[in-house]
């Protein structure tokens, strides 16, 4: 396609190609230009007398070619199209009809390969989605059954660290479960809000020291799904005024700070530092809550894509020991997550490292 709307009814456009006219237009002008065909032979039979039979005969002639010549200029797009539309049914979304009319028949066109874009994308995502799933599924299950061969041939005792190893397996299965389960809520919009006050110090305050006990309880197993496993990283809390309240709900915003911790530890360097800041909104009982990071922090061209799901970032392999990739859904989850409260979370400006600001609009926009 061409930049911009180019100008309509230059001179020497051919009549099937880019038409400056409708398919309305069109016949309209078949029509009158038939009947003048048709009424200059009569008039010029009757000052040449000339046979009815010969004019009748020309005139059919002349009427019929014009009308073959609009016609397969009608014709041929559409031939096109069934094609494209027949492949796109049998799955190949890499077709497209050529967008060189001006008519319905242009935006037509257009339709459907905006139609072709859109499944393309969603075969796309499809394919990501089974992709990622096996794979975050296949280490686990991976490991728990070589525990449980060990046990049942005679290597390894099931003794409590056994157990332990199993049930770390176990565990593991099972935040992958509940991150796809976020995912099919998530798509489906069934989670609703219940929307509270609450004091902002003490729940965020139990938000990091829950993150602290689970890093501290898991520092021995391998790389989980969804939550990390480094103990080197200081997370700190940073909340003025310090009796700051807000109104949300404390569970979707618990997933929302939890998986901004989570990420921003997994691209912690070691030893780093991770801060959550809380601040007052503009409107009463509103809320905006930052989380930085000391990692590489991300390239401005990446900036839209960061809360993709499957999106793991344009740094290939995590900071620090025991960070893992995870399944790329953390941040998609917490974008859902805001965007139930009507809020806003994006990348922001930062001298070093990441930098997520999350907006809460608080009461003026309460959903149920």
């Amino acid at each position: 396609m061409s930049d911009g709307p180019a100008p309509r009814g230059g001179p020497g456009e051919p009549w099937g190609g880019v038409s400056p006219f409708s398919i309305k237009t069109k016949l309209g002008a078949l029509v009158v230009i038939a009947v003048l065909i048709t009424t200059g032979l009569s008039m010029i039979a009757v000052r040449t007398q000339t046979e009815l039979r010969f004019i009748t005969v020309f005139s059919m002639i002349a009427t019929l070619l014009i009308t073959q010549f609009v016609a397969h200029s009608l014709t041929a797009p559409l031939d096109e199209m069934n094609a494209v539309a027949r492949s796109i049914s049998q799955g190949d979304y890499t077709r497209r009809v050529r967008e060189n009319r001006r008519d319905e028949l242009g935006d037509l066109a257009e339709t459907i390969n905006l139609m072709a874009d859109e499944l393309e994308a969603q075969d796309q995502q499809r394919k990501e989605l089974v992709a990622n799933v096996s794979h975050e599924l296949r280490t686990p299950i991976a490991g728990l059954r070589a525990v449980l061969e060990n046990v049942v041939d005679g290597i390894a005792e099931a003794d409590p660290e056994t157990m332990r190893t199993a049930l770390k397996q176990t565990e593991r299965l099972g935040r992958l479960v509940e991150t796809l389960l976020d995912l099919s809520r998530l798509d489906n919009g069934v989670v609703p809000l219940r929307m509270r006050r609450f004091e902002v110090w003490p729940y965020l305050s139990g938000v990091l020291k829950e993150a602290n006990m689970v890093a501290g309880a898991r520092a021995g197993m391998a790389s989980g799904s969804g939550s990390h496993t480094r103990t080197d990283v200081h997370l700190h809390l940073d909340v003025s005024p310090p009796e700051l309240t807000a109104h949300a709900d404390p569970e979707r915003i618990h997933q929302v700070v939890a998986n901004l911790i989570d990420n921003a530890i997994k691209h912690s360097p070691p030893h780093g530092r991770v801060t959550v800041k809380a601040r007052r909104g503009p409107y009463p009982q509103s809320l905006e809550l930052e989380v930085l990071d000391e990692g590489p922090g991300i390239p401005k061209s990446e900036w839209h894509k960061v809360f993709e799901r499957f999106n793991r970032g344009a740094v290939r392999r995590p900071h620090g020991p025991g960070s893992d990739g995870g399944t790329g859904l953390g941040l998609a989850i917490a974008r859902w997550a805001v965007d139930l409260h009507g809020g806003r979370i994006g990348v922001a400006e930062s001298d070093r490292g990441c930098r997520i600001l999350v907006t809460l609009p608080g009461q003026p926009s309460v959903q149920s």
